[in-house]
């Protein structure tokens, strides 16, 4: 059982900046491939970004050159800086870590409103 925490969302104006956290349990944490995904209200959860455990990324493309994933497995813990935002990145966003099956974590709220 791989247990997920995020942390880190909140209220932050159009064009400001969030780091949100997530921490993932187990010893095999350098294999698990790790998503960021979002789901604002009335829409589908969505991709924002991922890395694997050789640390290729990839980005929804609403978010490349504006959010970056990355991960420390010191502190078995990957993380998504946001900068640039808008209103439309607002959603509850949902950390994912994949080993053997899919672990999600309880999301946290992400508004971006002036």
């Amino acid at each position: 059982q791989v247990r997920v925490t995020e942390s880190g969302g909140g209220l932050v104006q159009p064009g400001g900046s969030l780091r949100l956290s997530c921490a993932a349990s187990g010893s095999f944490f350098r294999f698990y491939a790790l998503g960021w995904y979002r789901q604002a209200p009335g829409k589908q959860r969505e991709l924002v970004a991922r890395i694997q455990g050789d640390g290729s990324t990839n980005y929804a493309d609403s978010v490349k050159g504006r959010f970056t994933i990355s991960r420390d497995n010191a502190k078995n813990t990957v993380y998504l800086q946001m900068n640039s935002l808008k209103p439309e990145d607002t959603a509850v966003y949902y950390c994912m870590a994949t080993w053997t099956k899919d672990y999600w974590g309880q999301g946290t709220q992400v508004t971006v409103s002036s």
